[in-house]
Formats: structure tokens, sequence, C-alpha cells
């Protein structure tokens, strides 16, 4: 027996799950996409829109209840809620930490506690993560959405493993810079400003994020990308998505010396430390 294409897609509202959620309905899947934004039922553009805010457990039941009425038939999830905080090691709070880990990582924890049972049933079903590639290797001022990538990397390892027995494939994406983001799920840490003892060299790092996403690849080829992967008969545990030189520093992360890694990428984004170098407040979004 033949089922629908059916795809579930969290952080769909903005960045790289709606330019996901988008590709794959034009790619002719049943799309049923979540964000915290969607306040009720409705089709807009071919996708189904549900309410969905990934670090809330009821929500998160309701969401796959609800779509699970739509179409009892799951063949894949895309999980891209995200959210970015900006700031040094130091002065991000823990509420700021808490709040990215939540969204990232453990938001997609809480989904597949719900959607796996269901793919058990049917013998089979897909799971793609959005990590990056911040999940292989850190810079400097993003550290609570890197850490919550690495999470993803090593958590995803282990789903695969645990899955695979019941016909269930995991992917990860692992998008470099997009053009894409809200900043409704970007910002700064609340500890920075004109006074840390960082500013200079925080100035200098956002300003160099900002330019590198805003001069991105283009979202709509990485949701194409994500449609052609799930029409495959095995897809890949790991696909990086990212410019020749994204790829190039993550072949010379895991080849290089830590040392020479760290002087690369510090001296990338870390340009002057003069008192009037960057200026805080220039941010970047990454995926959602």
């Amino acid at each position: 027996m033949k089922h629908p294409k059916t795809v579930w897609v969290t952080g769909a509202s903005s960045g790289l799950g709606l330019h996901t959620a988008q590709q794959l309905g034009k790619a002719g899947w049943t799309v049923i996409a979540g964000a915290r934004s969607f306040r009720e039922l409705e089709t807009r553009d071919g996708i189904i829109r549900l309410p969905l805010d990934v670090t809330d457990e009821e929500s998160v039941r309701a969401f796959c209840d609800r779509a699970l009425e739509i179409s009892p038939w799951v063949t894949a999830v895309v999980q891209c809620a995200g959210v970015l905080v900006l700031g040094s090691c130091e002065e991000t709070s823990m509420e700021e930490y808490r709040r990215v880990m939540e969204t990232n990582f453990l938001g997609m924890v809480r989904m597949n506690r719900q959607v796996l049972p269901v793919m058990r049933a049917q013998g089979e079903g897909r799971i793609v993560l959005f990590s990056s590639i911040n999940g292989l290797m850190g810079i400097p001022f993003q550290n609570a959405y890197t850490a919550s990538k690495h999470a993803i990397e090593g958590y995803a390892e282990g789903l695969q493993m645990e899955t695979r027995p019941f016909g269930i494939q995991v992917t990860l994406i692992e998008p470099g810079d997009h053009r894409s983001g809200s900043d409704r799920y970007r910002g700064h840490a609340a500890g920075m400003g004109p006074d840390s003892p960082y500013a200079a060299a925080y100035g200098s790092a956002t300003a160099r994020i900002h330019h590198d996403e805003t001069h991105g690849s283009d979202p709509d080829v990485l949701g194409r990308k994500v449609a052609r992967l799930l029409e495959k008969r095995r897809m890949p545990f790991r696909k990086r998505i990212a410019s020749p030189d994204q790829h190039l520093a993550v072949y010379l992360h895991k080849f290089l010396p830590a040392r020479w890694n760290e002087a690369i990428l510090r001296s990338y984004y870390v340009r002057r430390e003069k008192k009037s170098g960057g200026k805080i407040g220039a941010g970047r979004g990454r995926e959602r």
C-alpha cells in the first residue's frame, strides 16, 4: 500500500524552516508546519500551519495529535526550530543558555519522543535534524548556539543506532551561512554592552557574522536539497550544505592542530581589538 508523502516541519515561520517547508510543498509533499507564531490551524500557500512551541511539552503533544488527525501517516519530520543568542561565554546568562538549549536541542528531543512510537508502529520513518557548521566547530561569541548544535550531533548518532532496527532513518543537515533568519529568533546577550572587556572583539566578530549571513547561500536551494534527500531510498547520515570555503574550514578544523585552528578562526572573526573596534549591535540569524 502506497502512503501519502506527509512531512512535519518545525520552526517553519521564518528562515531555513520556512524555505524548507515551501520547497517541500512545491515538491508534492503534504506539509504540516509548526511554529510559535502560528496561532490557529490554517492552510496558506498549500502548507498546513499549526501552533507549536517546542519548549512546551503540551504544545508539542497537541501539535502531534492534531497533525495525526490530518494525516495518520508520518513519512518524515524535519526539525528546524531554533534561536540564537550572541554573547561572550562570561556574559551570556544561564537563562539565555537555557533558552537556546530548550529550543534548539531539547525541542528536538520533545518532538522525537512523540513521533518515534508512531514511526515504530509504521515500521518506517525519516527524521531530519537541523544542526549547523557550528555543530562541527566553534566560533567566538556564538557559544550557546554552538553548544546546542554540538549536542544535536552527538544525540543524532545515538538516535540512529537505536532506531535503525525499526526502519527509521536519521539525517543531520549541517547548513553553512544562508540568507535567512528573523530578528525575533536572534539577539544579543543582555550582559553585553559597550563597557564589556570583550566589546571590541565582540563588535568585530558580530559584524563578520552578520556580513557572512547577508551574503550567504540561497535558502531555497537548501530547501530543494532537503526535498531531494527525502526522496532517496537511503538517506545519508550527514549532509553538509555550505559554500566551498565553509567546507574547507570544516576539513581544516578536523585535520589541523587546535592552536592553528584557533589562530585562523580568531584572525577571521576578530580583525582588531582597539576600543574603537566593532560596534555592538550587529546580529545574525541561522536557520528558522
